[in-house]
């Protein structure tokens, strides 16, 4: 049995991601995996790493819990709107106040190198967006995606990250839509 946590990065749970994360959570749990969740905008937590690495910023409970949540897991899973781009500032603001030298990265001593403290573990991200999937492929190059995988998760040691994007969710019909969730839970399935 697979431990997952889902976090849902859309400040709103009524959003398309937020029915997303529900497909998804109902599906693994239906396939027998250990699951626990995240809803970004439930939490009460300050978004702003004020002194960025120089300074010494308690963690609030909610991110105490988080921290905790994310060592369980064998497998997290991101959902989340793309916004110019890339992340949400809600979603970008608990990554840079959890994911903290000592907990999912270590810098080495006199060296260029660094240790991946959250190794082990693999990622999905599931990413709605306005703009048609090919054209942030092709002519923006996917720069949302690169963060998140690359310069995120893969630095902090957690691959392999496999994303499903959904869009373009402007002008999407209910069919679209529900063929969408139909493609998380199916996801989440393989997940398991």
């Amino acid at each position: 049995m697979k431990k997952i946590l889902v976090i849902l990065g859309h400040p709103r749970k009524d959003s398309l991601c937020g029915a997303l994360a529900a497909a998804y959570s109902g599906s693994a749990r239906a396939a027998g995996a250990e699951l626990r969740e995240l809803t970004l905008a439930d939490m009460v937590f300050d978004p702003v790493l004020h002194a960025g690495y120089r300074g010494e910023q308690a963690l609030e409970p909610d991110l105490l819990a988080a921290r905790e949540a994310i060592q369980w897991a064998e497998h997290l899973v991101f959902v989340y709107p793309t916004w110019w781009g890339g992340l949400p500032a809600l979603l970008k603001g608990f990554i840079d106040r959890v994911f903290l030298p000592g907990f999912a990265f270590k810098y080495r001593k006199d060296s260029p190198w660094w240790d991946r403290l959250l190794a082990g573990r693999s990622a999905r991200l599931l990413v709605s967006m306005d703009t048609p999937p090919w054209y942030y492929r092709w002519v923006y190059r996917m720069p949302g995606h690169h963060q998140m995988r690359r310069t995120i998760l893969e630095f902090c040691g957690i691959k392999p990250v496999r994303i499903s994007q959904f869009g373009p969710v402007k002008g999407s019909t209910e069919a679209q839509r529900a063929k969408w969730l139909e493609t998380a839970g199916r996801a989440a399935r393989a997940d398991a």
